[in-house]
């Protein structure tokens, strides 16, 4: 059972039952996620808003979904990890993808570096070396880029961070943390 219970839509605040209701018409559920930070307005808000700027970032839905699970994995979020699975399918990623983003890695060379980045992100707190910018950029990813799988990889930190804290019920099919 959750520690930080989700927020129940008709127990919302009409503003927040609005943007739930959103969320509800865009993906046909309210993700036990979503309500959580529902708690939380603005929290709820800030990552709604920032989930719609990276969506028209560099990084495409695919790459955006190896970075998440990459991120899950590497923090043992669960619920992340299940979602993202899900989500990684629809964005076209196969399972060996799937598998493979969680590890770190991938057969394509610029999504490789970029869940080498975002998985060195991770271990190392956002501590890069040169090495690993040079790395990086021989990879082909830009400056620019390199500041968008930061910015992907706190995001996803964020969710990691908020179901660890509130232990939020998996509502998606659940995968296990083991490869």
């Amino acid at each position: 059972m959750a520690r930080i219970q989700p927020l129940a839509l008709e127990a919302a605040d009409p503003t927040t039952a609005t943007t739930l209701q959103a969320v509800k018409t865009k993906i046909g559920m309210v993700p036990n996620l979503f309500a959580t930070l529902a708690r939380a307005p603005a929290a709820l808000n800030g990552y709604l808003a920032l989930a719609d700027a990276l969506s028209k970032g560099q990084l495409n839905a695919r790459q955006r979904e190896i970075v998440a699970l990459t991120v899950a994995q590497a923090n043992q979020c669960q619920y992340c990890l299940s979602a993202h699975t899900l989500i990684g399918k629809g964005a076209g990623l196969s399972e060996d993808a799937i598998r493979d983003a969680r590890a770190g890695k991938s057969s394509n060379p610029q999504d490789h570096a970029i869940a080498v980045l975002a998985s060195k992100l991770v271990k190392q707190q956002g501590n890069l070396s040169q090495a690993d910018l040079n790395t990086a950029h021989a990879a082909g990813i830009d400056d620019g880029l390199v500041l968008e799988v930061v910015v992907n990889v706190a995001f996803n930190v964020l969710t990691n961070y908020t179901n660890h804290v509130a232990e939020t019920d998996i509502d998606f099919p659940v995968v296990q943390m083991a490869l």
